[in-house]
């Protein structure tokens, strides 16, 4: 599953759109099309990454790119995030988690909202940005992910999962995103809206 061949033509200038464009719908449907040929299995292909999701990567993307300067090393990272989610998605959707990670599950979504909601309220509440808590939240969910896959995938999917944890978690990153006066808060606010969406929907 975790075969990279072929990926270095991906993402490169010279498209009618020209090289500056991302989208995570596109980069999910790349991805699910490289494991799909690999799983014959017709309920990987309900396996797509809604729109609300795709449009905070898409925010992501952005931000991210602000923050370390280097489009290419942006795109990387936020690839890393949509193949990890694909994987751990078609692990459960086809039932492959014993008991015990399905407990493993429960901990993460828990986590994951706990996450979700502080991101929001940090954003929404003026002054209680604490980039400290935020990176601790986003380390525990990276430890959990790691648990959760251990039997599951490769080495090299363990090293995606810390590529994206370690980026968002980073208090510098962090500092970025909820600056006050910075050129990330329109991104947050876009963010943030989708979270609250996926919370309303109770995917998060």
């Amino acid at each position: 599953m975790d075969s990279d061949s072929g990926e270095q033509s991906e993402g490169e200038p010279g498209t009618a759109a020209g090289p500056d464009v991302f989208s995570s719908k596109n980069l999910a449907l790349q991805a699910q099309k490289k494991i799909l040929s690999k799983i014959a299995s017709k309920t990987v292909a309900n396996m797509l990454i809604d729109d609300t999701s795709s449009e905070i990567f898409d925010e992501l993307y952005k931000v991210t790119k602000e923050h370390i300067h280097n489009k290419k090393e942006a795109h990387k990272i936020m690839k890393d995030l949509i193949k990890v989610a694909i994987k751990i998605g078609i692990l459960y959707r086809n039932n492959q988690f014993s008991p015990e990670e399905v407990v493993i599950v429960e901990k993460f979504r828990k986590k994951l909202n706990q996450t979700a909601m502080t991101i929001v309220s940090f954003y929404e509440v003026e002054y209680t940005f604490d980039r400290n808590v935020l990176s601790k939240l986003l380390h525990e969910c990276k430890d959990l992910v790691h648990e959760l896959v251990q039997r599951h995938l490769t080495p090299r999917t363990h090293g995606r999962i810390n590529h994206v944890f370690n980026h968002f978690a980073d208090v510098e990153f962090l500092s970025t995103l909820y600056s006050l006066d910075g050129d990330c808060r329109p991104n947050l606010k876009k963010i943030c809206e989708g979270i609250n969406k996926l919370i309303d929907e109770k995917v998060l």
